[in-house]
């Protein structure tokens, strides 16, 4: 029988400039438990796994101990770090911040040095190793794609696959379904139950029931940088976990579909000819990285309209709002109008009057600037600011602060918030321009129920003072309530839904 890793932390801290992120904490992780931990955004449960992870150094004070053991065998931190595997939204941005483009197969490989680029080309045996582990996730046809070229759902795949080739003793995941659709849901739902088999034990963050992996025994809450409990399940309370985990594959937009007019008239009796024009596309086809991702799109967007826009990880969403804010451009032969902004006008002056929110723009956002001038850049629609705040810039910026309760942290810098609080400042960055048109791509990815809330009532109170809201969305209660036309990506092509009305 293997043995494996155990953990313990004594009166653990850790301080991030004056603010203390984990205060005293102290709890025993035997081999092969398996945890779910929650807790507010903001309440340390990053930190609290890169911390186990030895990725966080904790903060001395003269009663720490961070002890890691191998049945009554104490192992020094180099042999237990090659044991633990963690993923999380901020290992997934740095690869895009540092452009690591590695093929899938080579990023897999690097999973059996636990390097972060491939040092030396792979032998035979971990070539095979590596093959094996792309038929068990379903990558094998993405094995030679470059991992910047892949949807959001298949680099976290990817990267999961990266963590299992190493065979460790825990898994640490950190909101690890976010922005999944049910098939790449399911599909980890089952390497999850064969590393369970396996022996292999996790600690997985969430802030949705419907996201704990089955098998999961208990549950670690933190609160304000504190451990305010740790409790084993009982048999009904994991029952219910398993029900929420099912529920997951029926909430996802149910909407009949039809295809898109080949003209100009893509709305088709849904016009509303009173209502002016913001955007058309027409005939357009997109690529991304000379690969075809769209093809043959004629749409249009109106005042007053509001559109979820669904589909599968990898069939377009967030290269479709980046087309409609102008990242990406149609191919020879399509056209996109943007009324009010003539053939030839700069990008950056319609982007001026749209506000984007999307995991890409949180991974780029590695530039040495407060939060504060985070949430100012909105009002320029740039990753950064060229030049200091005005008066008018920081009155605003605050005032957004303010609202999402992050004035505490206005000072620091971005990559010293929890991924939650990260998200809410571009939120807000969004907001401060004052933006007629909002894109948002998964904008509720890592907030807490309580933030989600507040979010979706802030759209409601926008859509209902005539902003004009485009969601990609894999979740439908993600959607603020209020009538939403649907189109769905599909096949490299988009349908109309039948319109929908959120509750």
């Amino acid at each position: 029988m293997t043995v494996r890793l155990s953990m313990w932390l004594h009166a653990v801290s850790v301080r991030r400039g004056n603010k203390w992120v984990l205060h005293d904490i102290t709890l025993r992780l035997n081999a092969g438990e398996r945890w779910a931990l929650v807790g507010d955004n903001g309440s340390g449960k990053t930190q609290l796994l890169k911390l186990l992870a030895a990725h966080v150094w904790p903060t001395p004070t003269g009663r720490e101990k961070r002890i890691y053991r191998i049945g009554r065998r104490e192992l020094d931190l180099i042999e237990a770090k090659s044991r633990i595997a963690y993923i999380g939204g901020e290992l997934q941005d740095k690869y895009t911040r540092y452009g690591w483009d590695l093929a899938v197969q080579d990023l897999i490989a690097t999973g059996l040095h636990r390097t972060d680029l491939l040092l030396r080309p792979a032998t035979a045996a971990e070539r095979r190793r590596v093959d094996a582990t792309l038929r068990a996730c379903g990558l094998s046809r993405l094995a030679a794609r470059n991992f910047a070229s892949l949807s959001y759902g298949q680099k976290r795949l990817a990267l999961l696959a990266r963590a299992l080739i190493q065979a460790p003793d825990w898994l640490l995941l950190d909101e690890f379904y976010n922005g999944l659709d049910v098939r790449y849901r399911r599909r980890i739902d089952r390497l999850l139950d064969a590393a369970r088999a396996a022996g292999t034990a996790w600690i997985v963050v969430t802030h949705r029931a419907g996201d704990v992996p089955r098998g999961t025994r208990g549950i670690i809450e933190l609160h304000q940088g504190r451990l305010r409990s740790m409790k084993v399940l009982r048999p009904a309370q994991l029952a219910r976990l398993t029900l929420e985990a099912r529920e997951r594959v029926r909430r996802q937009p149910q909407w009949s579909t039809k295809r898109l007019p080949a003209k100009t008239g893509a709305a088709g009796k849904r016009r509303v000819p009173e209502q002016p024009l913001l955007l058309r596309l027409t005939r357009a086809d997109l690529y991304v990285d000379y690969r075809p991702v769209l093809r043959d799109v004629s749409w249009e967007l109106r005042r007053g309209q509001h559109w979820a826009v669904f589909g599968a990880n990898g069939a377009g969403k967030t290269s479709f709002l980046k087309l409609l804010y102008g990242d990406l451009s149609p191919a020879l032969g399509g056209r996109i109008e943007r009324s009010g902004f003539p053939k030839g006008t700069p990008i950056a002056a319609w982007k001026r009057r749209v506000g984007y929110v999307s995991p890409e723009l949180q991974a780029d956002y590695a530039v040495d600037v407060t939060v504060l001038d985070l949430v100012a850049s909105g009002r320029h629609s740039s990753i950064g600011l060229a030049e200091a705040p005005t008066a008018q810039d920081r009155k605003v910026a605050t005032r957004w602060l303010r609202f999402f309760q992050l004035l505490s942290v206005a000072g620091r810098r971005p990559r010293e918030l929890s991924y939650g609080q990260l998200r809410r400042a571009l939120i807000a960055r969004a907001l401060a321009a004052e933006a007629r048109i909002l894109l948002l791509d998964e904008p509720l990815t890592g907030l807490d129920p309580r933030q989600r809330a507040t979010v979706k009532r802030l759209l409601e109170r926008l859509m209902q003072r005539h902003v004009t809201v485009i969601i990609a969305v894999h979740h439908a209660e993600d959607l603020p309530r209020g009538k939403w036309h649907g189109l769905r990506l599909h096949r490299r092509r988009a349908r109309l839904a039948d319109c929908y009305s959120a509750n």
